[in-house]
């Protein structure tokens, strides 16, 4: 048999990507990195395109992006790198409008993101221990890896692609200092394809360093201002490599419950101005936020305790949410393009999609939340237990005899509302540490316990304890008996049945049909609406919730159709009138 010739010749890449003592080498030449973040799913791939090409006018030439496990195994073994999970687009579409590529795959990435990117299953295996050198959880991060290796690693650099970095791990050193662990997960890295440059990124703390690198893997640091500071603390590490900062965080995201974040533009122009002075690449956290969609929102554990975030990941970003460029946009623009004088001409952005207002419309049905599709298990059973990722489960539990006290829900996570004999009688909330009532409960009463999950910790130890739901309800110290755990579904909404007229005055869900004469972006309005869910045509905008800082929720023109449109509000705070129409910008306050 004889081969084609075009099948015997291995082509060599168009491209090289290396480093040498303090540079960067792309095809030999001393090249500056000039990234921004911006992550694939938490835009819609309608607007790759959009998003791109204005990082790349802001002066940009690379993109990074994580990779998010959660995204890709939902459920075990079952994988989704279609649609709007289609990493492997996105990358070739970075490619196609000239920009190189950084990625990192994780296994764990942090991000303000759900679980910071785990899996929920991973808390069903026994023993497992997530981050940390334990065979059951490398042999579960190598499967991954090499589904993203089947993907991704077509596109490095030496293969023709874009890709000329690949993140290990994600700020190790935050986390711990198990060097044997970080080899593994490099080697997995390794074996999934990834043959572009491999770097760690940590804080530029002495302790943070030594725990997050590997001696053969390039080092980046992290940090959100005072770049010749944070530097000079890095050369104390390490010396006579590339400087990079892996991510500079330009802007800041939102806590439910406080104020909208907001950051100090002229210190960030003075910190980019100092980058490109000094041939010092960086990568901004974030370019461009965009959106938490559904319950992908994460949540932070600090003094404070627990604080989820928003749906909104705006971050308060050179490329707003809904991409408009932001006076910050234009003043990296300018620093940017400044420094690079007469030797690169920067392109012009693309205009900003057309942006519209809907008028007031009124909910014509409703349904109560407990008369959708029941799946009862006896006992008490966290959501993990459960099967049962995100949103809601139901517990309850029967009282014999009228007994006044104290109702405890132990292992609450993350906020309850609490109710006997189908009356609400409190609300329980984890981010004020609270986890019991004072109760007067009558005779032959169930009580019913609607939990929320608000989102698992993303970062810090803490993460390591996330069960979602509760483990018990006790009265004056003693358990309720008959319990029983019942999830809610809400990824469809066929069963529940829905009435005209119906003012429910518990958790319920509203739905109605409204008209759009021209699509494009736009932001449904919820004040006045408590707290939940809001679902367009299918399409799951994320939660609200009046405490604000966020109160609108944006639409992209893509979930929009001509015609008649569909919502669905899950309000948790029912028994009103109500009513809803859109803005064309944001509203961000304290509630």
């Amino acid at each position: 048999m004889i081969l084609p010739l075009a099948l015997l010749v291995v082509s060599a890449p168009a491209h090289t990507f290396t480093w040498k003592g303090t540079d960067f080498l792309l095809d030999g030449q001393p090249f500056q990195i000039r990234s921004g973040e911006m992550h694939y799913n938490r835009i819609p791939r309608a607007y790759w395109k959009d998003r791109l090409l204005k990082a790349k006018a802001m002066g940009l030439n690379t993109i990074c992006t994580y990779v998010f496990w959660n995204e890709h195994e939902p459920e075990q073994d079952k994988w989704d790198f279609k649609d709007n999970n289609d990493v492997a687009a996105f990358v070739k579409e970075a490619q196609k409008q000239g920009l190189w590529v950084i990625v990192r795959p994780g296994p764990y990435v942090c991000s303000e993101w759900e679980w910071g990117g785990y899996p929920y299953w991973l808390a069903n295996i026994k023993d497992l221990k997530i981050r940390q050198n334990d065979p059951k959880f490398l042999n579960l991060t190598d499967r991954y890896l090499q589904e993203v290796g089947k993907r991704l690693a077509p596109l490095t650099i030496k293969r023709g692609g874009h890709i000329i970095m690949c993140q290990v791990e994600n700020e190790y050193g935050s986390f711990g200092a198990d060097h044997e662990y970080m080899e593994r997960i490099k080697r997995q890295v390794q074996d999934a394809g990834f043959d572009c440059e491999l770097y760690t990124s940590d804080g530029p703390g002495q302790k943070m360093l030594e725990g997050g690198t590997l001696p053969d893997v390039l080092s980046v640091v992290n940090f959100g201002g005072g770049a010749e500071n944070a530097f000079k603390e890095f050369a104390k590490f390490r010396q006579n490599v590339p400087r990079m900062c892996g991510e500079f965080w330009a802007g800041w995201f939102d806590h439910w419950g406080s104020p909208h974040a907001k950051t100090n533009l002229d210190a960030q122009v003075k910190d980019m101005d100092w980058f490109m002075a000094n041939n010092v690449s960086f990568n901004i956290y974030m370019v461009h936020g965009g959106t938490n969609w559904a319950f992908m929102n994460g949540a932070n554990w600090t003094g404070k305790g627990y604080e989820p975030d928003t749906t909104s990941y705006d971050y308060d970003a050179a490329i707003a949410e809904d991409g408009r460029l932001t006076p910050k946009w234009y003043a990296f623009r300018d620093a940017i393009k400044r420094r690079l004088g007469t030797t690169e001409k920067l392109p012009e952005p693309p205009s900003d999609v057309k942006r519209i207002e809907i008028p007031e419309f009124n909910f014509e049905e409703a349904t109560l939340l407990d008369d959708g599709p029941i799946s009862l298990q006896s006992g008490w059973q966290t959501f993990e237990e459960l099967n049962h990722p995100f949103g809601f489960v139901r517990y309850q539990g029967w009282v014999e005899n009228a007994t006044k006290g104290k109702l405890e829900l132990e292992g609450l996570q993350d906020r309850a509302i609490v109710s006997v004999k189908g009356k609400r009688i409190g609300v329980l909330d984890r981010r004020l540490k609270e986890t019991s009532l004072d109760v007067d409960i009558p005779a032959e009463s169930v009580v019913m316990v609607l939990v929320e999950n608000m989102g698992r910790i993303n970062f810090s130890k803490e993460l390591l304890g996330e069960r979602k739901g509760l483990t018990s309800i006790k009265l004056n110290g003693k358990p309720l008996e008959v319990p029983f755990s019942s999830t809610i579904e809400l990824d469809s909404f066929g069963e529940y049945r829905f009435e005209k007229g119906l003012v429910p005055s518990e958790p319920a869900l509203y739905r109605t049909k409204f008209d759009v004469k021209d699509v494009g972006d736009t932001y449904f309005d919820m004040r006045g609406w408590g707290k939940g869910n809001v679902w367009i045509n299918g399409y799951n905008l994320g939660r609200y919730w009046n405490i604000g800082p966020q109160q609108t929720l944006y639409c992209p023109a893509p979930f929009l159709k001509k015609g008649k449109n569909e919502v669905i509000v899950l309000d948790l705070e029912s028994g009103k009138k109500r009513t809803l129409s859109s803005l064309k910008d944001p509203i961000f306050n304290a509630g």
